[in-house]
C-alpha cells in the first residue's frame, strides 16, 4: 500500500510540475503544491498571478494586452503560412475563406463581415481583384448593386495554401487541451458578441468611448 500510494504521489507531481510549466497560477513549492491539491479536488479555480498585479495592474489591462500579444503571434504564423506565396497579406486569404464560405456577397458586407474599416478593406479587395482570384457581377437579386465572389483561380491559390494556413491556426490554439479550447471559444463568442454590437453602431472615433458604458 505504501509504495501505491508514493507512485499515486509522485504521479501527482508531474501532473503538478507540468501545469506550473505553462502557468502561475500556483507557487512552484509544497505550498502551491497544497493549493493545487485543493483545487483539483473541488474543481475550484484559483485566480492566477500577473505581472503587475502587486502593484495594482486590473485584470482588464492583462486582457487588453494578452488579446493584442495574441494578435501579434498570431499574424507571425499566418506571415509564415503564406511565405513564398502569391499571398501578401493575412487578410488577403481571410477574405477569400469569408466569399467561399458564405457566397457572394457586398463589398461593405465582406469588409464588415472581417471588421476592417473602408479605406483598409477596399484595398485588399482590389488586390484580389487585381490578382483574378475575386470578381463582381450585378446582384440577382437588385441590378442596381453589385456583389464579389471568389473565382476559380481564387479556390486554387487558396487551396494550395491551406495546409500551411490550417497548420498555423492549430499552432495559435498552442497546447491547450480539447476542454480549455472549448471553454476559450466560449469566452472569446461572449467577448466578441459584446463588440459587434458596439461595431454595428459605427460610432465615430472621438464619440466612441464616452458613449461606451460597462456595467458592472
Amino acid at each position: 500500500m505504501k509504495y501505491k500510494l508514493l507512485k499515486e504521489i509522485i504521479g501527482l507531481v508531474e501532473e503538478f510540475d507540468a501545469e506550473t510549466e505553462v502557468t502561475d497560477s500556483f507557487s512552484d513549492d509544497s505550498d502551491g503544491f497544497k493549493r493545487w491539491i485543493t483545487a483539483k479536488e473541488t474543481g475550484t479555480s484559483v485566480e492566477p498571478y500577473w505581472e503587475g498585479k502587486e502593484n495594482g495592474r486590473t485584470p482588464e489591462s492583462v486582457i487588453s494586452t494578452l488579446l493584442v500579444h495574441m494578435n501579434r503571434f498570431a499574424k507571425s504564423y499566418s506571415k509564415a503560412a503564406i511565405w513564398e506565396s502569391d499571398f501578401s497579406t493575412q487578410e488577403e486569404y481571410i477574405y477569400l475563406i469569408t466569399l467561399r464560405s458564405f457566397g457572394e456577397m457586398t463589398k461593405m458586407e465582406l469588409i464588415r463581415r472581417n471588421i476592417h474599416e473602408k479605406p483598409a478593406g477596399m484595398a485588399i479587395i482590389n488586390r484580389l481583384i487585381k490578382q483574378g482570384w475575386i470578381s463582381q457581377q450585378s446582384s440577382e437579386s437588385d441590378r442596381r448593386s453589385k456583389v464579389i465572389y471568389i473565382t476559380e483561380n481564387g479556390r486554387l491559390a487558396l487551396d494550395q495554401q491551406m495546409e500551411k494556413i490550417r497548420h498555423a491556426t492549430q499552432i495559435v490554439s498552442g497546447n491547450l487541451t480539447y476542454s480549455e479550447k472549448i471553454t476559450l471559444i466560449s469566452l472569446l463568442d461572449k467577448l466578441s458578441r459584446f463588440h459587434q454590437v458596439i461595431y454595428d453602431k459605427n460610432i465615430s472615433p472621438d464619440k466612441l468611448l464616452e458613449q461606451i458604458n460597462i456595467a458592472k
